[in-house]
């Protein structure tokens, strides 16, 4: 389908909405009419098939917001169809319309930026790349994005720590200095592209812009290439960074440290880092979001009486919690500004669940104490209630 035959067709048309049909009148729409073409439905029939691919065709750009948006604005540009730049450069011959979008605005005294804005539109919509100008060849790139590994203990991963990374990502070879040429020896400008980097390709009644494929878009060739990078120019670099991991960091979390990436080439920016987080385990707390959570072990009497008893904390210096009388086993309790840290400064809590002990060994006093307790529970039965619902049931 040539440039042209997309323009003039009328998506919204072919699905039977308006223009500004909002994405759920537009699924609902092709729904509908994909029920009513579909060839399992319509066996043999070739002019539903036919009707169908162009049902389909139409709901792919308009159910893509960004397609949808460029179709509009080339349609906006170009009026109905492709006549409205009859008179702009544009040369009727035979029927038919032949001229390049990426020369169209070039010697008509209109400003550069059209021409770029209809580069970006068509290459968008075609997806093509975008446009392929004289610079291309020499335009700054951004670096390559790198993913890397730390493992860290559980205080590291909630105050927050600096590690060293031993990152390894493509940049400039060395030998070269990113020509691709060997020592003492200069690329030569490609003679197919004369040193743009882009070539024309006709495609019938258009001509589109595209990378050279003799210098692959760079616009040089190299005749004595690098023996090191073998002629690409770019090699394999090593280097080591401080990166700084933040505060309440999760485990199996993904970090992004911007610009710690792939250097950019021609003068672009660096790429960025991420790194993916491991925390290894605790062996008295645990992490449930931004609170830590521990557990801590009570005789009988302690919850039966209530008691004070100090609670370990992960920096160490343990904090006094009150247990009230009557305290049930595995009852959670929370001291505030205990846990890991939050994004705006504060500090989650520290949960403490208290259990309940039972002592391995007694000695005779406390044997003696335990049984006179007993003696004195004797009639109260704490599973009457519990079995009476049992058999209620």
């Amino acid at each position: 389908m040539s440039t042209k035959d997309y323009l003039e067709k009328d998506y919204y048309a072919v699905l039977g909405v308006p223009k500004s049909a909002t994405a759920a009148e537009i699924k609902t729409a092709y729904r509908k009419l994909a029920r009513q073409y579909h060839p399992d439905a319509n066996k043999g029939n070739t002019e539903t098939e036919e009707k169908f691919k162009e049902v389909s065709e139409a709901y792919d750009v308009l159910s893509d917001v960004k397609r949808r948006k460029e179709y509009d604005e080339a349609r906006t540009l170009f009026g109905s169809g492709l006549g409205g730049y009859a008179g702009t450069g544009a040369q009727r011959g035979g029927g038919g319309f032949n001229f390049d979008f990426g020369d169209l605005f070039s010697g008509t005294g209109q400003s550069s930026s059209a021409g770029d804005r209809i580069g970006d539109l068509f290459g968008g919509l075609f997806n093509r790349g975008g446009r392929s100008t004289a610079t291309g060849a020499t335009r700054p790139r951004r670096g390559q994005d790198i993913e890397s590994e730390v493992t860290m203990s559980f205080g590291e991963a909630v105050e927050g720590t600096t590690v060293s990374l031993r990152l390894t990502s493509s940049s400039a070879c060395g030998a070269c200095s990113g020509t691709g040429a060997k020592a003492g020896t200069t690329p030569r400008v490609c003679p197919t592209c004369e040193g743009t980097g882009a070539a024309s390709r006709n495609l019938g009644n258009f001509a589109f812009s595209e990378p050279c494929r003799d210098c692959r878009g760079r616009g040089l060739l190299v005749d004595d290439p690098c023996p090191v990078c073998e002629g690409s120019g770019r090699g394999k670099s090593t280097r080591t960074i401080q990166a700084r991991i933040p505060a309440g960091v999760a485990d199996g979390q993904r970090i992004r440290l911007k610009a710690k990436g792939a250097p950019g080439e021609n003068g672009g920016p660096s790429g960025d880092l991420y790194v993916q987080v491991h925390v290894k385990p605790h062996p008295v707390f645990g992490r449930t979001g931004e609170n830590l959570t521990v557990t801590v072990p009570v005789t009988f009497p302690e919850a039966a009486l209530g008691a004070e008893i100090k609670v370990p904390t992960l920096k160490g210096m343990p904090v006094t919690l009150r247990i009230p009388e009557g305290t049930p086993n595995g009852r959670t309790f929370r001291v505030r500004g205990r846990g890991a840290p939050r994004k705006d400064g504060t500090k989650g809590d520290l949960l403490v669940t208290v259990q309940v002990t039972v002592p391995p060994h007694l000695d005779d006093k406390a044997r003696a104490a335990l049984e006179e307790f007993r003696d004195a529970t004797e009639g109260i039965d704490l599973r009457e209630e519990l079995i009476k619902q049992a058999r209620s049931e």
